[in-house]
Formats: structure tokens, C-alpha cells, sequence
């Protein structure tokens, strides 16, 4: 079905961003619609990190990140500037969950989703990305 090892690659790398991405669109989209109680709700998430000011700015950023970067991983569009978001809003989520003692079941989700991030970070998006499409070198 493949000529080579490469294109397998490719197409596991699109698998990957495409499936990641939907998820994170659709976990995002009532972050965002949720309005300011919810963004204040996920602000305070950064009070792991001893930041307790402006937690309804800072929800609304954790919110647009997993939204627009799932869609931006969709569609392998500026895939490492959004993993980076991405991976700072997981970040924040499992130290989070740490720090209120939840089960590792609630504390495994953003855990799984830091190392498919740092993972794609450091593939990059795969030859089956608007990425390469229009920055090709």
C-alpha cells in the first residue's frame, strides 16, 4: 500500500494531529461558549502556579487554546506554535489535578495529551499539513 517507511510515518503523524485535534476542538467548544463564570472557573486553575489575578482572562486563553489549536492541528497549521499553547493549557491541568489530590484518572487525560504534544512537537506536523504546504523552505 506504501511505497516506503516515509509516507507511513506521514500518514500515522496525520492520524495522530487529525484525532488529537477533533478531540481538543470539541473539549474546548464549551470552554468557550461557556462564558466568563466558566474562563474565571479555568483561570483559577493557575492558582497551582501561585497566579491568582485575572483568572477570567486567563480561562478564556486556556479555552481559545484548546480550541483553536485543535483546529489549528486539524489542519497541521502553525502545529508547533499551537502545541505550545496546548501544552502549557495541559500543563496547568495536571498540576492542577495534582494539587487538589484527584485520582489519577482525572490526572492521566492532560498527562496523555503532554506527551502527544511534546511528541508532535518535535516531529512536527508531517508532510500532510498546510504547515508544509505553505512554509516549505
Amino acid at each position: 500500500m506504501f511505497k516506503n517507511f516515509e509516507n507511513k510515518i506521514d500518514l500515522g503523524l496525520f492520524v495522530i494531529r487529525v484525532g488529537i485535534g477533533l478531540l481538543f476542538i470539541f473539549h474546548g467548544w464549551p470552554k468557550i461558549t461557556g462564558g466568563p463564570e466558566t474562563w474565571s472557573w479555568l483561570g483559577k486553575a493557575l492558582s497551582s502556579y501561585g497566579i491568582y489575578f485575572m483568572p477570567e482572562a486567563f480561562g478564556f486563553i486556556a479555552a481559545v487554546s484548546e480550541f483553536a489549536g485543535g483546529i489549528l492541528l486539524v489542519l497541521g497549521l502553525f502545529t508547533r506554535t499551537s502545541l505550545v499553547f496546548l501544552f502549557g493549557t495541559m500543563a496547568v491541568a495536571t498540576l492542577m489535578h495534582l494539587g487538589v489530590g484527584d485520582p489519577f484518572g482525572k490526572v492521566s487525560h492532560p498527562l496523555k495529551a503532554l506527551a502527544v504534544f511534546a511528541g508532535l512537537f518535535f516531529t512536527g506536523p508531517g508532510k500532510y499539513s498546510l504547515d508544509l504546504k505553505l512554509f516549505k523552505k
